[in-house]
């Protein structure tokens, strides 16, 4: 027994050894590379700071969001003798025009484009004229004009082109 405490001994003792070595070699492996390379290092090192800054400011810069402001503001709409008529419900529901088309029509009335429509009733220029063409099928008419002028004459619309009801 007293012969394998000396052998375990002296192997602790070479392995501390070994390692204190092997970890010296590392550093000093190490330390070349840094002094070798140590341009590369640093340029790499600047340039991911300069990438980093110019991410942070692109995002600050142009990630700042739009408020937008809907405010509602009421409009007096000055009603004249001529203009107080009543419309031909029966007519209307007889053609079989829904009162989305009717807006529209009005609309189209008072000489709005499709485009022009499509954003004060916030719908896509599609739909408006998904609507112009059934209202146009309905009151038998190819062209706005003449789909404006069937609606006056079947009591749809009033003279500025308003529909009213």
């Amino acid at each position: 027994m007293s012969r394998s405490y000396p052998m375990k001994r002296h192997v602790l003792i070479f392995g501390l050894v070994g390692g204190v070595l092997v970890a010296l070699l590392k550093l000093i492996e190490y330390r070349f590379l840094v002094i070798e390379h140590s341009f590369e290092i640093y340029g790499g090192l600047i340039a991911l700071t300069f990438a980093v800054l110019g991410i942070w400011l692109g995002i600050r810069l142009t990630g700042r969001r739009q408020t937008v402001v809907v405010k509602e503001v009421v409009v007096p709409v000055a009603i004249s003798g001529r203009e107080s008529f009543a419309m031909n419900e029966r007519k209307r529901d007889e053609l079989g025009i829904t009162p989305r088309e009717l807006e529209i029509l009005g609309l189209v009335a008072q000489g709005l484009s499709n485009r022009e429509i499509a954003v004060k009733l916030f719908v896509s220029e599609n739909t408006v004229k998904t609507h112009c063409s059934r209202a146009f099928e309905k009151l038998g008419a190819r062209r706005r004009t003449q789909a404006v002028q069937l609606g006056k004459e079947f009591g749809l619309l009033g003279e500025t082109g308003r529909p009213k009801g």
